[in-house]
C-alpha cells in the first residue's frame, strides 16, 4: 500500500499522458494508411496487419525523436510555438530514421512516402494541439502528492528556494511547511507556515488533511520527532521521506550542501556494482567513437579549415587546442579541442570561460554553441581517457580550489569523464564556482544512479542541446 501512495499517484498523469499520445500517434497512421487505401485504387490494398504495425513502428520511431529533442523532459518550458517547433523537429527526424533506416532494412513494411507525410501532418496537428491541453491547463494536477514539510528551518527553506515554479512541483503540492524544535530562523514565508501541536496530533492533522507524503527536513532530529506518530503514518500507506532522497527525487540532484557522511555510505549507489562501466564500457564507447567519427568527419574537415582561415594561417596557431584536465580516479590527461578562443586566450593566466567571453572567435562562437569543438574529444575515447556520458572534465586549477570549498567535489572522478553529461542536460552554461557546486549536485546523481539506461537516456537528450544549442 505504502509502494502505491509513493509512486503511483505521482505516475497516473505520466501513464496517462504517454498511453494518449502512444494512441494519437497509431491513430494517425492508421487515418493515413486508410486514406492511401481509398485514394489510391491503382496500388494494392494494404492488409490490416501491415498496417497495424507500420501505426507501431511509427508511434516508437516519434516517440524516441521527441525523447531526443526534449519534449519528454518533465520540466521544459516552452511557448505554444516553442512546442510546435519541437514536434516538428521531431517528426522530421522520424521520417527519415523510418526512411532512411526501417523500410530499408524491411522493405516488405514500406507503404509509400505519401502515406508517411499525411501520417506526420496528422500526427503534427493532433501532437501540438494535445500537448497544448495537456500542460497548459494543468490536467496533472489531479495526481499531486499533498505533502507536508516537517521544518521550517534552513534546511526546509532549501525546498522553498528549489521549488518556487509550477514547473517544479508538476506532481506534488506542498501544503505547509511546521515547524518542529530546534529549526533555525530562515526565510519561509509566513502564508506557508502551518501551526498545529505537531508531538500530539501529528497523525490527526494528516489524516484531516489527506496528506500523501511527510518530508523530514527540519534542522534538529536528535529527539525532536514524533517517533510514535511518524510510525502510524508510515503503517497507513503514508510516505516518509528525508530531505536528501525528496529533492534527489523530485529534482535529478543530490544537495551536496545537506549530504552527511552515512547518507554516503550506507545509502543505495554510488558504488561500482554496476559492471558493465568496465572493458564492456570501453568496447561500448569505442564502437560509438568509430561511428560517429564516420560520420562526422566532413564536419570536421571543415571546421577545420574555417579556423585555419579566420586567424590559423596569421599566427600560426594550430587548429586543435590541448589542455590538461583531471580524469579517472584523478589522473590528468590531456582534452583535444578544436581551437574556439584567440591565440593569446590566456596570456594573464587561467580562468573560467564565460557565455559571452570575448575571447572566443567568430567561427568559435558557432562551434561551442553547437558543441563542434567537442569533435575532436572522440579521440580522447578512442584512448580510453574519456567515455560518451560522464562528468565533463575540469582544469587542474580549477579543480584544486573547488575541493578546498565545495564538500565531495572529489567524488566526481571515480567516474570517468565523458563528452556530455547528466549536469550538461540539467544546468544551463555555468562560470563561476557557484556554476561548479551546481553541477556537482548533477555529477552526483548520475554517479548514484549510472545505468546503461541512463547512459542511452542522457545520449538521446543530447541532440536536443546540440540541435537548440542548450547547456554547456
Amino acid at each position: 500500500m505504502g509502494t502505491y501512495r509513493r509512486h503511483g499517484k505521482s505516475t497516473i498523469a505520466d501513464k496517462l499522458f504517454l498511453i494518449s499520445e502512444v494512441t494519437l500517434l497509431c491513430l494517425s497512421s492508421l487515418i493515413a494508411s486508410y486514406l492511401y487505401n481509398i485514394t489510391l485504387s491503382s496500388h494494392p490494398v494494404i492488409p490490416l496487419d501491415s498496417r497495424l504495425i507500420n501505426a507501431a513502428l511509427f508511434a516508437a520511431a516519434v516517440m524516441l525523436c521527441a525523447l531526443s529533442v526534449g519534449l519528454y523532459d518533465q520540466k521544459l518550458r516552452e511557448s505554444h510555438g516553442g512546442i510546435f517547433k519541437r514536434v516538428v523537429i521531431t517528426l522530421l527526424f522520424s521520417v527519415m530514421l523510418l526512411e532512411g533506416i526501417i523500410f530499408n532494412l524491411i522493405p516488405s513494411l514500406h507503404i509509400s512516402p505519401l502515406y508517411l507525410a499525411v501520417a506526420s501532418l496528422i500526427a503534427m496537428l493532433s501532437l501540438s494541439g494535445f500537448r497544448a491541453l495537456f500542460h497548459y491547463h494543468d490536467i496533472t494536477r489531479i495526481s499531486r502528492r499533498r505533502i507536508l514539510v516537517l521544518g521550517a528551518g534552513e534546511r526546509a527553506s532549501i525546498i522553498e528556494r528549489r521549488m518556487r515554479r509550477n514547473v517544479d512541483k508538476r506532481f506534488f503540492e506542498i501544503v505547509g511547511f511546521a515547524y518542529i524544535d530546534g529549526d533555525k530562523s530562515a526565510s519561509i514565508p509566513e502564508s506557508k507556515l502551518v501551526n498545529f501541536d505537531y508531538k500530539e496530533n501529528l497523525f490527526q492533522y494528516v489524516i484531516d488533511n489527506g496528506i500523501d507524503q511527510l518530508v523530514i527536513a527540519c534542522d534538529e532530529r536528535r529527539n525532536m520527532l514524533p517517533v510514535e506518530h511518524l510510525f502510524k503514518c508510515k503503517s497507513r500507506g503514508i510516505d516518509v521521506i528525508e530531505i536528501l532522497d525528496f529533492i534527489e527525487r523530485e529534482t535529478g540532484q543530490i544537495a551536496v550542501n545537506l549530504i552527511y557522511p552515512s547518507w554516503v555510505i550506507y545509502g543505495n549507489g554510488l558504488d561500482l556494482n554496476q559492471r558493465f562501466k568496465t572493458n564492456l564500457d570501453y568496447k561500448l564507447n569505442l564502437v560509438l567513437a568509430l561511428l560517429l567519427l564516420l560520420v562526422t568527419w566532413p564536419i570536421m574537415l571543415v571546421t577545420a579549415l574555417l579556423i585555419y582561415l579566420e586567424d590559423g594561417r596569421k599566427t600560426g596557431a594550430s587548429v586543435f587546442y590541448r589542455q590538461v584536465r583531471v580524469g579517472f580516479d584523478g589522473k590528468p590527461f590531456y582534452i583535444l579541442k578544436f581551437r574556439s578562443m584567440k591565440p593569446d586566450a590566456e596570456k594573464n593566466g587561467a580562468r573560467w570561460a564565460s557565455a559571452d567571453d570575448d575571447r572566443v572567435t567568430r567561427v568559435g562562437k558557432y562551434i561551442r554553441k553547437y558543441r563542434i569543438d567537442e569533435l575532436p574529444q572522440l579521440l580522447n575515447v578512442l584512448k580510453g581517457e574519456m567515455g560518451f556520458v560522464g562528468p565533463r572534465p575540469e582544469r587542474p586549477e580549477f579543480v584544486n580550489e573547488l575541493e578546498k570549498d565545495i564538500p565531495y567535489y572529489s567524488q566526481r572522478h571515480n567516474v570517468k569523464p565523458g563528452l556530455t553529461g547528466w549536469a550538461q542536460l540539467k544546468y544551463p552554461y555555468g562560470a563561476t564556482a557557484e556554476d561548479a557546486q551546481e553541477k556537482l549536485k548533477f555529477d552526483l546523481y548520475y554517479i548514484k544512479h549510472r545505468s546503461l539506461l541512463l547512459d542511452l537516456t542522457i545520449l538521446i537528450r543530447t541532440v536536443e542541446v546540440v540541435l537548440f544549442g542548450k547547456g554547456r
